[in-house]
């Protein structure tokens, strides 16, 4: 088992990588530390693991919400949903919920969890890898809007995460794909060496070999903790975690969230990003050209899906969460491993770009 801790000092919190943690009783019973427990799943995951995490909870006042899968289910109604069965658990304060399913699964849970009773525990068991190297490390929690991705939330830094690798076995290829250009990204933006790594590992990664998406995945969480415990409430450097996500957000909505998976659109983002950097002049199009040889040979699209106007995608953008008065603040590059926020990118050049 590999071990990172995110360092948040009182509510430091460690994320645990290695095969089969879901098994070990002991363990997941200890982190829930009160009786009543609402575990928050979807239809994939519960037929594989929801009874192993059942079981591990037995003697816990326990129940399940299981929803539809989708990023078209993270919504208010849905958050509502979990609310309610809380309420049915009769649960108190020191209530523990706990997200075993994706990044979906863990935004609505961790929601919740933070507005139930102001706030109890909350548990991250991710059973995807975009949620293992990403969605379930630094607190992030909301639900979107048709206007927006993202647009309702909170910060709730979960109790623990818990990742167990064997749980990708029963991942869709599709998902892998999507979450490897997540991993991708903490390459792109602050590590090289890393992103050479994954040039060299690229086919073992899609073949699931366990110690190479072990080393992926404990490497991308190292990243993000270290930025989280420096930036928790994305103030300034936790913004370039967003590297790509300006573009895919808006890739995403305009889709009305049944389109690209996010990882999928992501990718697409963060070539655009690297195109719209040589454009400005402010990085080597060698480097774009990397980025995208890398999310093809990994599965993933780099092209803008036909339908979506360049106006209506620009839109979109203006509601990214870190616009200001409606100014665009966009996360760019200077070529591989250095990003940067930047702003005042004027709409003709973002314009050129998505046509």
């Amino acid at each position: 088992m590999r071990e990172v801790k995110v360092e948040l000092g009182e509510r430091a919190y460690p994320i645990r990588i290695g095969a089969g943690l879901l098994q070990d009783g002991a363990a997941l019973s200890a982190l829930v530390t009160g009786q009543h427990v609402l575990i928050v799943t979807d239809g994939n995951v519960a037929p594989h693991y929801l009874a192993q995490v059942q079981q591990a909870l037995a003697g816990k006042t326990t129940n399940a919400v299981i929803l539809p899968p989708g990023e078209q289910e993270k919504t208010l109604a849905r958050f509502g949903d979990i609310l309610a069965a809380l309420a049915a658990l009769g649960a108190s304060r020191d209530a523990t919920v706990v997200a075993l399913g994706g990044g979906v699964v863990g935004d609505l849970a961790g929601f919740a969890a933070a507005c139930w009773m102001r706030g109890v525990r909350f548990v991250q068991l991710p059973t995807t890898l975009l949620a293992m190297v990403d969605s379930s490390v630094g607190g992030k929690t909301a639900v979107d809007l048709p206007s927006g991705k993202n647009l309702v939330g909170a910060f709730h830094q979960p109790a623990a995460v818990i990742a167990d690798t064997r749980t990708l076995d029963t991942l869709p290829l599709r998902e892998l794909r999507a979450g490897l250009a997540e991993v991708v990204k903490y390459g792109a933006i602050a590590d090289a060496e890393f992103f050479a790594w994954l040039e060299g590992h690229a086919e073992a990664l899609i073949a699931r070999d366990p110690e190479a998406l072990a080393e992926a995945i404990a490497v991308s969480c190292r990243q993000k903790a270290g930025v989280v415990a420096r930036d928790e409430t994305e103030q300034g450097e936790r913004m370039l975690l967003n590297f790509g996500h300006t573009f895919g957000h808006a890739i995403e909505t305009e889709q009305g969230y049944g389109g690209l998976l996010h990882g999928e659109a992501i990718a697409v983002g963060m070539v655009l990003a690297a195109k719209l950097s040589t454009q400005l002049g402010r990085a080597p199009a060698a480097d774009a050209d990397r980025l995208a040889a890398l999310l093809v040979r990994l599965g993933l699209p780099i092209a803008l899906p036909p339908g979506l106007g360049a106006p209506a995608l620009l839109q979109r953008m203006r509601l990214d969460k870190k616009a200001v008065s409606g100014a665009l603040r966009l996360i760019l590059w200077r070529g591989l491993g250095q990003a940067d926020v930047v702003r005042d990118v004027p709409d003709t050049e973002i314009l050129s770009l998505l046509r």
